[in-house]
């Protein structure tokens, strides 16, 4: 979408009203005008962790390549288990993983069989050898009733067939989708880039690790938590720093970021009384959108696309104070980053659990409150909120272990109602 159109088209958003818009709204919007970058390459299967597909795999081989045992015991006709009456089958050899037994399994007989190896021609069932009766060199009886015709093999192809699609593109690929692609014997795997994320700090208050503290100023935190966060999306990173509240510097930092990245995101300057040249700046370089989002906290937002000497990036616009930018980042920012890197799995889940103790919450805006979930001794999913819930009070949200979501149209919460909660396990 141009960036001349993005003001046309929040326009035509149900009721847009930029001073109280509905996070769903803005959710909607920003997923519209978002679509995957370009840009792929293959990489070796153990660099390629937490990478996105470009492309389908697709099984050259059938997985398992043969019906084979599944169990350690006696691979036997199951024609030949009496229904009331014990069996007694002759040893007619050995099956072992890697091999398989090249002889003939006549009726009356069985093999000793290993975890994997191939099922002799005629063989359809396999008996663990845990539950045989007795067994000697040259015989075994296995009891009846002790397992049914087809149990314990598996089969030629079951897992996957050759020609199959094994992983769909746009998957984010963990350990177990690594051990599938080499089980297949494939060594390399096409991957989209990674996204190259810009961000910085604004406020003439703040210093970087390292620095003196003078009376009013404060250490940014913003800048490591959003690192954190960006590299847990496996983002390639541009840390740009503090910059100062001051035009010239501001528009050389946006400018700077936007001919390096794919996407800016800025924490501080985009709120109510914030000086006057942040829009006029963000404007001259493109189009950006500043919103007030019904929510809380992280009222304000800012949302575009900027230019610089040709190159553009979408721009996101993060409220300064430490949670709100983090609340900011997941609810608006993070799906849209996984659909530029072309993730198929973007969406946040979240889950249903009791609350402990009322909360108190007006209708027509998002409330997010930092919780910690538990079990109760039914083992039933339950959340209690950290205590207070400052925008600055960073500490509430390391001891938080999710996040709780008070729906917009939603009321006051009585103690024991179901609220959505999000889990901060494997995103924080």
């Amino acid at each position: 979408m141009p960036p001349s159109s993005l003001a046309e088209a929040a326009s035509c958003l149900s009721g847009h009203d930029p001073e109280s818009l509905p996070v769903a709204q803005a959710q909607q919007f920003i997923q519209q005008c978002i679509s995957p970058i370009g840009g792929v390459e293959k990489l070796a299967l153990r660099s390629a962790l937490g990478r996105v597909l470009a492309e389908d795999i697709i099984s050259p081989i059938n997985v398992p390549a043969h019906d084979n045992s599944a169990m350690d015991g006696y691979a036997l006709r199951g024609a030949d288990l009496p229904v009331n009456q014990p069996a007694i089958l002759r040893i007619a050899g050995s099956a072992f993983a890697g091999g398989g037994f090249a002889g003939q399994v006549n009726a009356g007989e069985c093999i000793r069989i290993m975890t994997g190896a191939p099922m002799p021609e005629g063989c359809d069932t396999v008996v663990p050898q845990e539950l045989v009766q007795s067994a000697t060199d040259a015989a075994v009886t296995i009891p009846a009733g002790a397992v049914r015709r087809g149990d314990n093999r598996r089969l030629l192809g079951e897992d996957l067939r050759a020609g199959s699609p094994a992983l769909l593109k746009g998957r984010t690929l963990r350990p177990a989708d690594l051990g599938l692609i080499a089980s297949l014997g494939i060594a390399e795997v096409p991957v989209r880039r990674k996204l190259r994320v810009a961000f910085f700090s604004t406020g003439d208050e703040l210093r970087s690790l390292g620095q003196p503290l003078e009376a009013g100023c404060v250490y940014d935190s913003n800048r490591y938590t959003l690192y954190g966060m960006l590299a847990r999306l496996g983002c390639e990173m541009l840390d740009m720093g503090v910059v100062r509240d001051d035009p010239a510097a501001l528009e050389a930092a946006l400018r700077s970021a936007c001919e390096n990245a794919d996407v800016v995101i800025t924490s501080g300057g985009v709120s109510v009384g914030e000086a006057d040249y942040t829009k006029k700046i963000m404007a001259q370089l493109g189009e950006v959108m500043f919103w007030k989002i019904a929510m809380r906290p992280g009222r304000p937002l800012a949302f575009g696309r900027i230019t610089s000497n040709g190159r553009s990036a979408w721009l996101f616009g993060l409220p300064g104070n430490p949670v709100a930018v983090m609340v900011s980042f997941y609810f608006f920012a993070r799906v849209a980053l996984l659909r530029m890197m072309g993730a198929g799995d973007a969406l946040l889940f979240l889950q249903r659990a009791a609350v402990q103790a009322a909360i108190r919450k007006k209708p027509g805006r998002t409330e997010y409150q930092r919780g910690i979930l538990s079990h109760d001794a039914q083992g039933r999913p339950q959340v209690r909120i950290t205590g207070s819930q400052g925008s600055g009070i960073l500490r509430s949200m390391s001891e938080a272990n999710c996040m709780v979501v008070l729906q917009h149209e939603s009321g006051n919460v009585a103690a024991g109602d179901m609220v959505d909660v999000l889990p901060f396990e494997g995103l924080i």
